[in-house]
């Protein structure tokens, strides 16, 4: 072979690895679902439900499942029938459980679930405008960290556990 071809056959080579290197670079950048998918579209939300309450305070509880392969974080929520929704979490402090507002929201894990049940994570409302009686649906907005939100609509349902006295000054 003459050294003018070898010359030209080894910048084809070049060039065509380099084709295909870009190629294949933007045909990742083009498949992460995640970088593209709303947090709000990747939540589903199973077995919503509310704490009847007359006044004060109550809670929601549910299963968050993420079907993205990211972390998804739920950082705020609210709803008509309270003047504030938190998510909150209850810890053991030196044998003394604690319920505080959880810093930075919840953490719905990448193609996992986070359940939010009564003595654990949930969301707290604070404030409540009116009662909230069994058989209610209570409409929850939830916002995640990247701004977009989805609404869930959440049974009331009468509940003897956790029988709590929330009072705003308790809480930390």
């Amino acid at each position: 072979m003459a050294r003018s071809q070898l010359i030209r056959s080894a910048g084809l080579t070049a060039f065509t690895a380099v084709t295909v290197a870009s190629a294949a670079l933007l045909g990742a950048c083009g498949t992460d679902s995640a970088d593209t998918t709303r947090n709000a579209d990747a939540i589903s939300v199973s077995q919503p439900w509310v704490k009847a309450a007359d006044s004060g305070m109550t809670a929601a509880f549910g299963v968050l499942e993420n079907s993205t392969e990211s972390d998804v974080r739920l950082v705020s929520a609210s709803s008509d029938v309270a003047d504030s929704v938190e998510p909150h979490e209850v810890i053991d402090e030196g044998g003394t459980t604690t319920m505080r507002a959880k810093a930075g929201g919840f953490v719905i894990p990448a193609n996992g679930s986070l359940t939010l049940d009564p003595g654990g994570e949930h969301l707290m409302f604070m404030g409540l405008k009116k009662p909230v009686r069994a058989g209610d649906s209570v409409r929850v907005t939830v916002r995640f960290a990247d701004g977009s939100t989805t609404n869930i609509d959440a049974i009331a349902r009468d509940f003897d556990g956790n029988q709590e006295n929330y009072a705003p000054s308790e809480h930390k």
